[in-house]
């Protein structure tokens, strides 16, 4: 969910193009939910739609639609990055994602701050095998490089039974213990972004 309209933002990640529906997707749906009762609007961005090209600068030229996605991530104040498992590990659009955010190394202001510096990040994960807690490590890992900051309990998943076939999109009823974490991750995101905003990071000088 890319939030345009503050104070929110989510990216999708989902290899289910053309607005098919996907798992990933209904866990970022539940999550903006729980955040619009806080008063947070969002907007959904399916990452697999654009043509994101490989490279670590916020420009690679020829089509690139990184700029744009990359705009609306630093207008909002708050990133909700969502990624299905593939083999244990975050899929590839994520991957490339967090490689092009490695360009805010750079983009810093006349105190050194990243221009990511004040933003918080939370995580979304679905999938039909393990890797839930190593996925979200590794974004976590990450989002917190390139300077998000993430609140406790920032991170929301569902696995299914191993070698199953149900998906999360397609479970009659969102389990209990999911929705408690989607709340907790809404309800502590949302707090530590109005924090951050109103005592931004120190920088060098």
């Amino acid at each position: 969910m890319i939030s345009t309209s503050r104070p929110a933002s989510r990216a999708t990640r989902t290899l289910s193009k053309g607005g098919e529906p996907s798992s990933t997707d209904r866990m970022l749906s539940l999550i903006a939910a729980a955040m619009d009762k806080a008063g947070v609007m969002t907007e959904t961005i399916r990452l697999v739609d654009f043509d994101i090209k490989p490279g670590v600068t916020s420009d690679e030229g020829d089509g690139d639609e990184w700029p744009g996605i990359r705009q609306k991530i630093l207008d909002a104040d708050i990133l909700v990055f969502g990624s299905p498992i593939w083999m244990e590990q975050p899929d590839s659009i994520s991957k490339r994602v967090l490689e092009r955010m490695d360009a805010f190394f750079d983009e810093t202001d006349d105190q050194g701050r990243m221009v990511s510096y004040g933003k918080v990040a939370a995580v979304a994960v679905v999938g039909n095998e393990d890797g839930a807690h190593h996925v979200s490590a590794e974004l976590y890992q990450g989002l917190n490089d390139v300077g998000f900051t993430l609140a406790p309990n920032a991170v929301s998943y569902w696995v299914g039974e191993a070698m199953g076939s149900t998906n999360f999109v397609d479970l009659p009823k969102v389990p209990e213990a999911v929705q408690k974490a989607v709340d907790i991750l809404a309800r502590n995101t949302v707090h530590l972004a109005k924090l951050t905003k109103d005592n931004p990071f120190p920088g060098e000088k």
